[in-house]
C-alpha cells in the first residue's frame, strides 16, 4: 500500500509527489506516456532541447513559486519576444511602439494612442461583447485585421465574433518600446530542459510509465490510500455527462542543415492563408543570439497547426465558454463525491493554466492535504 497514487507525471503530479515524499509519505507516480514531464517534456535532438508539446516559457510574479522551482532547476535569462509575420511583413509582439511605428508610421506614444482611439471610435464599440470587438477596442482595426483575426481564428477554429471577449483581455498592449511579452518579474527556460527539472522533482520517487490508470482503475485504487488524479476529469467519469471541448495542436518537426532559420524562438503567422499558427525554432530558447550554440551547424523547427480535439488526440486548451463551464461544473460535483480522489492540474480542473499557476495550485493542495 502507498499513501498516494499520483496519476500523471507532469508538473502538478511531480510537485505533489515531491512534497508528499518530503512529508514522509509513500508515493507511486504513474503515467500513460512513455516519459515523465507531461506537456512540458523536452527531448534532445542534435544537442538541442526540443519542446515536444509546444513552446513552454516559464514566467511568474509569484516569488514563492519561483523560490520553490529554482531548487530543482537553474533558469536562463530567456525573454519571450515573438515576431508576427503577416504576408512577409514583420511586426513586434507584444503590441508596442515598434508595432505601432511599423503599422502606422507613428513615432510618439501620444500619436499611437490617438490612432487606436480614432479606430475604436470609428468602429462604434462601447461595450465589447466578443473577441473581435474587444481586440478593436484595445488596438484598433488595422492591428486586429492583420495581427489578431487570422491567427486567433486558426487557433480556436471559430470566428472571432463567436469567441468570448475575455480570451483577448490578457493581451499585452504597451505604449513603450518594450518587446518583453510577459510582464513577469521572473522568467526563463530551465538550463538542460524541462525534463531534467521534472526528473529532479521526482528524484527518489517510484515512477511507472506506459501505465493507463483508467484501464486498471480498480487495481490501482486498491494500491493507495488516496489518488491524485491529473488526467481529464470527463475521461475519469467515462464521459457519462458528455465530452468537454478542447483545442488540440499538431506539430511538424524539421531538422535543417543550417545554423539559423528565423533568428527568433517564435514567429507567429497571422494571416489566415498560412495553415500553421507559428514556427518555433528551439535553439533560441537556450542559446543567446550571439553566444555558444550559434556554432551548431543545424537547427530544429516546429510548425504548429491548431485543430479541434477528438478522443485520441492530445487535449491542449480547454474551450472555456459558457456551455463547457456548465458541463465542467456538473463533473466537478461528481468529483467532490469521490472520497479518496483529488482532481488537480490543467485537465483535472479543466483550466487554462500557466506553469507557475499549476505549481502554485499543487503547493496549495499540498499545504491542505499534507499538513
Amino acid at each position: 500500500m502507498y499513501d498516494y497514487l499520483i496519476v500523471g507525471a507532469g508538473l502538478y503530479g511531480a510537485v505533489f509527489a515531491q512534497e508528499a515524499k518530503r512529508a514522509g509519505k509513500s508515493v507511486l507516480v504513474i503515467d500513460k506516456r512513455p516519459h515523465i514531464a507531461g506537456n512540458v517534456y523536452t527531448e534532445k535532438v542534435e544537442g538541442i532541447n526540443v519542446h515536444k508539446y509546444g513552446a513552454h516559457i516559464f514566467h511568474t510574479n509569484n516569488k514563492k513559486v519561483w523560490d520553490y522551482i529554482t531548487r530543482f532547476a537553474t533558469f536562463n535569462r530567456f525573454t519571450n519576444s515573438p515576431v508576427a509575420n503577416y504576408h512577409g511583413e514583420l511586426y513586434s509582439l507584444p503590441f508596442n511602439m515598434y508595432t505601432f511605428n511599423r503599422m502606422w508610421g507613428v513615432v510618439t506614444p501620444e500619436e499611437a494612442a490617438a490612432k487606436i482611439e480614432e479606430q475604436r471610435q470609428a468602429a462604434g464599440i462601447t461595450e465589447p461583447s466578443n473577441l473581435e470587438e474587444q481586440a478593436i477596442s484595445l488596438v484598433g482595426t488595422d492591428i486586429y485585421e492583420k495581427l489578431i483575426k487570422g491567427y486567433t481564428e486558426k487557433q480556436w477554429g471559430r470566428p472571432c465574433t463567436e469567441l468570448p471577449a475575455f480570451i483577448i483581455k490578457r493581451l499585452p498592449v504597451r505604449l513603450t518600446f518594450d518587446n518583453n511579452y510577459f510582464n513577469a518579474l521572473y522568467q526563463g527556460i530551465p538550463v538542460g530542459g524541462y525534463t531534467k527539472m521534472v526528473a529532479n522533482l521526482l528524484d527518489g520517487i517510484e515512477v511507472r510509465l506506459n501505465e493507463d490508470y483508467l484501464e486498471k482503475k480498480e487495481q490501482y485504487d486498491a494500491m493507495a490510500e488516496k489518488v491524485i488524479y491529473t488526467g481529464a476529469i470527463d475521461a475519469y467519469f467515462d464521459y457519462k455527462l458528455g465530452t468537454l471541448e478542447y483545442r488540440s495542436v499538431r506539430f511538424e518537426n524539421e531538422t535543417l542543415d543550417k545554423p539559423n532559420f528565423q533568428g527568433n524562438a517564435a514567429v507567429n503567422y497571422t494571416d489566415v492563408e498560412t495553415p500553421w499558427t507559428r514556427i518555433i525554432e528551439h535553439k533560441w530558447f537556450e542559446f543567446g543570439k550571439d553566444e555558444e550554440g550559434n556554432d551548431l551547424p543545424i537547427t530544429v523547427i516546429s510548425r504548429e497547426y491548431s485543430s479541434e480535439w477528438k478522443p485520441g488526440d492530445e487535449p491542449y486548451y480547454p474551450v472555456n465558454d459558457e456551455k463547457n463551464g456548465v458541463l465542467y461544473g456538473q463533473y466537478k460535483e461528481l468529483a467532490e463525491k469521490e472520497p479518496k480522489v483529488i482532481f488537480g492540474g490543467r485537465l483535472g480542473e479543466y483550466k487554462y493554466y500557466d506553469m507557475d499557476a499549476v505549481i502554485a495550485s499543487a503547493l496549495d493542495m499540498c499545504e491542505r492535504e499534507l499538513a
